[in-house]
């Protein structure tokens, strides 16, 4: 049933990397661009470039929105210019002239659909690389929020530190995900910082009972998911658990060697390797345990879905939004970053004790609910509100 929206509908855009690349930020996208379409607001969810081939996340047909992809391939990508040799190389040259001229052209077609943007319209940035396009375009008319989906401190370690403060410093509003990652950007100098929490992705009727022996980890087999950390601490209390397992959801570049060290650890047995789930909700409630072992996060919505299926977590603390989402000894336990004892102790706690279990997963189901739709996009919309133009 469609919700009607009191301030009438609106005109948003979702501007992205790609409309359709694996990751938490094209879940993100479509879970909001849906929420405010059921509002009655006409949304139009864009990317600059294609993903990478083997990334492609699968839509599904009738989308109750539009989706535009600007480029039909990869434009190039240019060196920066360091010294007078980089001044002088033609072959760059003619490379970085293209690569503008190209950037104007898409930037015209962002002109040509936001000027068809009803009174009212708001254009949403989600990750700064596509910012560099909008900010070409001419988005007249139109308040422009910019987000970062990671934490600050993940974001000062990169590329992107630079390109945020650039590019994001005029916008009407900078939102990260949590107050205390604002006010490391407020410190920044940036005079337009909010904040956004992301919603919770589902709640599910039924929640897991946490009786199956089953310690659940879900994410991209990758460095920064932390998935080798996970198994050096399995190592260290599956001797302690023999009836309990581990099973691993995911896929990515790491997932040979990610077995291999398994095997080198002696847990081969006791880890089950289970591939992309298109059922999250269900492999959740055949899980007792979520266990969270990134290197790096932004308000990861993982730990977000194990805890509306009552599932309590452990997790290393590496950004605010993990301890935004899990209140360490309340509905999860929290380890400091990389400290693969303490995050052992902590499976080991959970996994020991069915009382213990039960009550944090059931503090978690309920104090999740902080993040539902509907309190998130009423927040979306008092945004909407205040920076109308």
């Amino acid at each position: 049933m469609t919700k009607s929206n009191a301030a009438g509908p609106r005109d948003i855009f979702f501007v992205s990397n790609s409309v359709n690349e694996l990751g938490g930020i094209t879940s993100w996208s479509h879970q909001m661009a849906r929420l405010f379409a059921e509002r009655g607001h006409r949304v139009h969810v864009i990317g600059i470039v294609p993903p990478p081939e083997g990334r492609v996340h699968e839509l599904g047909p009738d989308l109750p929105y539009e989706t535009t992809t600007l480029y039909d391939v990869h434009p190039p990508s240019v060196r920066p210019v360091r010294g007078l040799k980089d001044r002088l190389n033609v072959v760059e040259q003619r490379r970085r002239a293209a690569r503008e001229a190209g950037m104007h052209e898409q930037a015209a077609k962002l002109t040509a659909l936001f000027r068809a943007a009803r009174p009212g319209g708001v254009v949403i940035v989600t990750q700064v690389w596509a910012m560099e396009w909008v900010a070409l375009a001419d988005t007249a008319g139109l308040p422009v929020i910019g987000m970062s989906h990671e934490s600050f401190e993940t974001c000062r370690k990169s590329s992107r530190f630079a390109r945020v403060k650039r590019f994001y410093q005029d916008v009407d509003r900078m939102l990260p995900l949590t107050r205390e990652d604002a006010d490391k950007w407020i410190r920044q100098r940036m005079d337009n910082v909010g904040f956004m929490p992301n919603p919770l992705p589902f709640f599910p009727d039924v929640p897991s009972d946490r009786s199956r022996k089953v310690v659940a980890s879900i994410g991209r087999l990758h460095e920064e998911k932390g998935v080798d950390l996970l198994l050096e601490a399995w190592a260290r209390i599956a001797p302690q658990h023999p009836d309990w397992t581990l099973r691993i959801y995911g896929s990515g570049e790491e997932a040979e060697a990610l077995r291999k060290q398994a095997a080198e650890l002696g847990v081969a047995d006791s880890v089950e390797w289970m591939g992309r789930t298109g059922d999250v909700a269900g492999a959740l409630r055949e899980s007792a345990v979520f266990a969270l072992s990134s290197r790096g996060e932004g308000f990861p919505l993982a730990p977000m879905e194990a805890m509306a299926t009552a599932v309590p977590c452990v997790a290393f603390d590496v950004a605010p939004g993990v301890r935004e989402i899990i209140t360490d000894g309340t509905d999860g336990l929290l380890a400091p970053p990389g400290n693969v004892t303490e995050f052992a102790r902590h499976l080991d706690t959970l996994m020991s004790d069915k009382e213990l279990r039960d009550r944090m997963g059931e503090a978690a189901r309920e104090n999740i609910q902080r993040f539902s739709t509907d309190e998130i996009v009423a927040r979306w919309e008092a945004l909407f509100a205040l920076v109308e133009r």
